[in-house]
């Protein structure tokens, strides 16, 4: 489904109103669908769907996914936790996976961004380099 220009402005405006100093209020984004929903205002299905990216993505932003293939100890994933609140706002949120094919080191994506410091990785930029 196609969104409208005034679809996305309107959601990109409802998402401003739900970050309260940058961090996401649920129970504001919960009114704001509510309230969209009994008004149906024109094209809301397009604000809606936009809108419901909007938060995926602003919620994605806010947690982040380490994978190393191993086990990290307890006090490493406290380490990874605490710099990566201290880089990103104390509002970050992580899980640790674990993850055999990367064959050592850890690969952490936050949102879009990736930072892959795993052996496989290097391997494969080795391999490249070589056939290239």
């Amino acid at each position: 489904m196609k969104v409208s220009k005034d679809a996305l402005r309107t959601a990109r405006q409802f998402l401003r109103l739900t970050l309260r100093n940058g961090n996401l209020d649920l129970p504001a984004a919960k009114t704001i669908v509510e309230k969209v929903i009994a008004d149906k205002p024109r094209n809301y299905l397009g604000i809606l769907t936009s809108f419901q990216r909007l938060l995926r993505l602003e919620m994605e932003k806010r947690h982040a996914i380490v994978e190393s293939a191993t086990p990290l100890h307890e006090t490493e994933q406290v380490t990874v936790t605490a710099d990566l609140q201290l880089r990103h706002g104390s509002d970050i949120t992580t899980e640790f996976r674990t993850n055999p094919d990367l064959l050592g080191g850890i690969r952490i994506k936050l949102g879009s961004t990736v930072w892959d410091g795993s052996v496989k990785s290097r391997l494969e930029a080795l391999r490249d380099k070589v056939l290239a």
